[in-house]
């Protein structure tokens, strides 16, 4: 019986089948959640039709607005799932749940309707929005009191939905599930036994919502209750469903709807209190309601393209506890507030110069939430650009090449898409497409001129920078790269890359190595511009380098002939006339143009007057008359000055002979070569005794300010300096010349240094006193103290000289001067000058025997005497001079050497007596006024 019975069901579905193939239209049923690619139905054989059919109608598949989750493959004829199809999103609790298709064929027209339902599968588990639930109920509570509670949310369909609930513990409450018109259920906690708030103040029940998959899921939540006090009338709405509406993007605290219940209780009793119940959904979030009165406001934003319905759920409560509830149903109306989407799907930030035309560059899908004319959609693009705007289907476009690009002309494009939908008003968007060309290496460089010219200095430095070409390449980046290359050829026989160069990156042309007018004028080479593309292109431009000359080159002599072996001369006869030819000065000059112009002119000549030379040919003409006056032997000395700035010479010397006869020539210019070689010596011994003198005096001048020098820091040192000051005597030739009458040309004192206070340091000097007592200490170093100072300032010294005794006085026979000089009066008093002026040779005599005698005379002093430090210590006696002390003079005749009694008597001079030869000391150098003098006696 079964077996007939599953076979009838199978012939009544073949036959409905077929049926609906008959008239145009095939339904399939798949579960949700398939993978992708997934079987749905043979559509060809379904609907009868061949394969063929299919290719050559050019079948597609037309969803409308819908998403696309099937595809058909025209080779096998049949639909695939192409995305995966959540029956939840696609439908919601909507029952049945089906995907609607058409599928479109060509040449002839055919359409066929395919529908294909979606079966829930058990992929969601019932689940509470709210964990836990509250409840406050009186104790007073009589049995079969009821409860809403807060539903489950299943968002399967079927018998995968929520089935049932299940309460734990069932001691006081029971569960009531009541049906719905539109197949939820109401779920109502039912008390059973009465409440006894001192017993037990409160309760926790759990509430398990179960679905009827296989397997069973399943949600929970906690039941918490309040006992409370007597309240036995619950609040009653007087309408179990409300209805309203409300347009998109309503304003805020717009009223939808107002609800009311009344409690037949009184006082706080019978206070109702409203609030929603909406947990699972946003409903709160755009919606709220006054708890006093019931009104139901707009708190969020309303949009249609979200949801376009609306269910609230109110309860309605009691200070008692006790609640009623209801719904309010709430349609939303749409308006024009979507602006079209745009979604670039694909496209391309670069593009090639080169590529063809119909080259998709970006592809736009543009969509728009709102419904009906809102929802329509029509794009453009700007003008005047090589692009166009082309529709697929469902609202896909795509946007493509229309003609030739060319990156040198415009490399960029700034593409404006606009979309705008046909609503009252129409809104609209756009999107701007930057797209850059990409370059192709199409251009080769351009010169900015197809040949150059430039000129350079002879004699130029190497390296030197001459010209600069320049290319241009109307490519980019490394297409437009140029590189400069110096093609290769000759320059008479020579390569030109050892002339020039060129640098590869500026183009810059260089010498190589300096040039010579003389040698090369000018020259040409080819320049090559290369880019850097692939292949390179290139270009040349031709390149002149004229050479410029300088005047580097002085005139060349080529007659007469220069020659230091012999002597030439012209030769002038006597009866030469007027203007008669002697020679021609014939020069050339290498250099060109006005640095080659040679003039010539006249520099020396032994008679100016007989000769003259011609400014521009060189030649040398008598002026006048040649007389027997003139000398035979004439030089002549012509320079020869060409027009460059600076100009250079040369000179030539042409020697001419007045004569008849040619003996009388030769005796005449034998000497010519004796008397150069002496001309030449002489100048180079005037310039050697120069650079002597002033070495000389430069050595002098450092000399004597070294000195002057010393004299300032020393006088400063013992100016600065404590209470025990040496005496630092000054006496050069270690002897003093005190009376200043004697034959020296300087008058020598002691100066004598002394402080006035120890305590001070300010310096008094005096008169030197006491000039004639000289003390000498052989080790130079010795000073005095200060008490030694004070007794011999104010003891032993006058601010008077002691007159002179007649100790060391000499007679004019013992006095060193020229034999047989007499003596007079005052000279043996010692006060007159000398017999004769003596020479230099004469002084220099007496003065190193005088200084020889006083350093003998230094051990006969005693000690105690004024201390006198000797400025040269005693390796400085004049040890090599000859002994002339008998004859010795002091200078100065008021000299007086002074000592104890004792040794004064002792160094008593014995009587005058006759002078004694002696022999005759060696003669000074001879200066130049001596030699003179000498002279002047031997004429004499």
């Amino acid at each position: 019986m079964v077996d007939r019975t599953m076979a009838g069901q199978v012939l009544l579905f073949i036959w409905f089948l077929s049926l609906s193939s008959a008239l145009g239209q095939v339904s399939y049923s798949i579960p949700e959640e398939m993978a992708k690619g997934s079987l749905v139905g043979n559509i060809a054989q379904d609907l009868g039709l061949d394969l063929k059919r299919l290719q050559s109608g050019k079948a597609r598949i037309y969803t409308g607005d819908s998403a696309e989750y099937i595809e058909l493959n025209k080779e096998r004829g049949v639909l695939l799932i192409k995305e995966r199809i959540d029956r939840e999103a696609l439908c919601g609790q909507t029952t049945p749940c089906a995907l609607h298709l058409q599928i479109i064929l060509e040449n002839p027209i055919e359409f066929y309707s395919v529908t294909i339902e979606v079966i829930d599968i058990n992929d969601h588990t019932p689940s509470f929005k709210r964990d836990e639930m509250r409840f406050r109920i009186s104790e007073s509570a009589v049995t079969g009191a009821v409860f809403v509670l807060e539903r489950a949310m299943d968002l399967d369909v079927g018998i995968n939905g929520l089935q049932t609930y299940v309460l734990k513990p069932t001691d006081n409450f029971s569960l009531k599930l009541q049906n719905q018109a539109d197949g939820s259920k109401l779920i109502e906690l039912v008390l059973q036994k009465p409440l006894d708030r001192e017993k037990q103040e409160h309760l926790s029940l759990v509430l398990t919502a179960i679905d009827g998959g296989d397997p069973q899921l399943s949600g929970t939540a906690q039941i918490h209750i309040t006992v409370l006090d007597a309240n036995d009338n619950a609040p009653v709405f007087t309408h179990k469903i409300y209805k309203g509406s409300i347009i998109e993007n309503a304003l805020k605290d717009t009223v939808v709807t107002t609800v009311s219940a009344s409690d037949l209780d009184e006082g706080s009793n019978g206070k109702v209190k409203y609030a929603m119940t909406n947990t699972l959904d946003n409903v709160p979030e755009l919606f709220e309601i006054n708890e006093t009165n019931g009104e139901v406001r707009v708190t969020g934003n309303i949009d249609y393209e979200k949801a376009r319905h609306y269910q609230i759920h109110v309860q309605a409560s009691d200070d008692g506890g006790l609640t009623d509830s209801c719904k309010i149903d709430v349609d939303v109306i749409d308006i024009n507030d979507n602006k079209p989407l745009l979604k670039i799907m694909s496209k391309l930030t670069t593009i090639s110069e080169n590529s063809k035309p119909g080259t998709v560059v970006t592809v736009i899908n543009a969509q728009d939430p709102d419904a009906g004319e809102n929802g329509q959609i029509d794009c453009s693009i700007n003008v005047n650009i090589p692009f166009t705007l082309k529709s697929t289907n469902n609202n896909f476009f795509s946007l493509v090449t229309d003609s030739d690009l060319d990156r040198e002309r415009e490399s960029e494009y700034n593409i404006s898409v606009t979309c705008a939908d046909e609503g009252v008003p129409s809104l609209s968007s756009s999107v701007t497409l930057s797209l850059q060309i990409s370059d192709v290496n199409d251009n080769a460089p351009v010169f900015e001129k197809s040949s150059y010219e430039a000129s350079v200095q002879e004699n130029n430095t190497p390296g030197l920078s001459i010209f600069t070409v320049r290319a241009r390449d109307a490519d980019y980046n490394q297409n437009a790269r140029v590189s400069y290359i110096l093609e290769d050829s000759s320059v008479n026989g020579v390569p030109v890359s050892s002339l020039v160069s060129v640098s590869a990156d500026s183009g810059v042309i260089h010498a190589v190595r300096s040039f010579d007018y003389e040698q090369i004028k000018d020259f040409q080479f080819r320049v090559k511009a290369q880019d850097g593309g692939s292949p390179p292109l290139s270009s040349n431009a031709s390149v002149k380098i004229i050479i410029q000359d300088q005047n580097d080159n002085a005139p060349q002599v080529l007659y007469p002939v220069q020659s230091g072996v012999s002597v030439v001369a012209e030769i002038v006869p006597r009866s030469a006339d007027v203007g008669y030819l002697v020679t021609k000065v014939v020069a050339v000059d290498v250099d060109s143009g006005q640095n080659a112009w040679l003039s010539y002119k006249l520099q020396k000549a032994t008679d100016r007057a007989l000769f003259e030379v011609g400014l521009q040919n060189g030649e040398i003409r008598t002026v006048r008359q040649v007389t027997d006056k003139d000398a035979v032997k004439q030089r002549l000395t012509v320079v020869v000055e060409d027009n460059g700035q600076p100009s250079r010479s040369a000179t030539v010397n042409v020697n001419v002979a007045v004569a008849d006869s040619f003996p009388e020539v030769l005796s005449e210019f034998t000497d010519f070569t004796h008397d150069k070689e002496y001309n030449d010596n002489l100048t180079f011994y005037l310039v050697l005794a120069l650079a002597v003198v002033s070495f000389l005096f430069i050595v002098s001048i450092i000399a004597i300010l070294s000195v002057r020098c010393y004299r300032w820091r020393r006088e400063r040192m013992f100016y600065k300096s404590g209470a025990n000051l040496p005496v630092i005597p000054y006496y050069p030739p270690l002897y003093a010349d005190v009376g200043g009458t004697g034959t020296l040309q300087h008058v020598y004192n002691y100066e004598v240094c002394r402080t006035t206070d120890s305590r001070k340091s300010d310096l008094k000097y005096v008169r030197p006193c006491s000039e004639s007592i000289i003390s000498l200490d052989t080790s130079g170093t010795q000073t005095l103290t200060h008490a030694q100072r004070e007794r011999l300032t104010f003891d032993d010294c006058d601010d008077q000289q002691k007159p002179p005794t007649a100790d060391w006085r000499f007679t004019q026979n013992q006095r060193p001067g020229p034999s047989g000089a007499a003596a007079t009066p005052e000279v043996a008093m010692g006060t007159g000058p000398w017999p004769n002026p003596p020479t230099e040779a004469e002084q220099l005599q007496a003065l190193m025997a005088a200084a020889n005698e006083v350093s003998e005379a230094t051990n006969t002093l005693a000690p105690g005497s004024m201390g006198l430090t000797t400025r040269y210590s005693p390796q400085f006696t004049l040890q090599h001079v000859p002994d002339y002390r008998q004859n010795v003079y002091i200078p100065g005749s008021t000299a007086t050497l002074t000592s104890n009694q004792q040794q004064v008597q002792q160094q008593a001079l014995p009587p005058a007596q006759a002078p004694v030869p002696q022999p005759e000391p060696p003669k000074a150098a001879q200066t130049p006024a001596s030699k003179k003098k000498s002279t002047k006696k031997e004429k004499k």
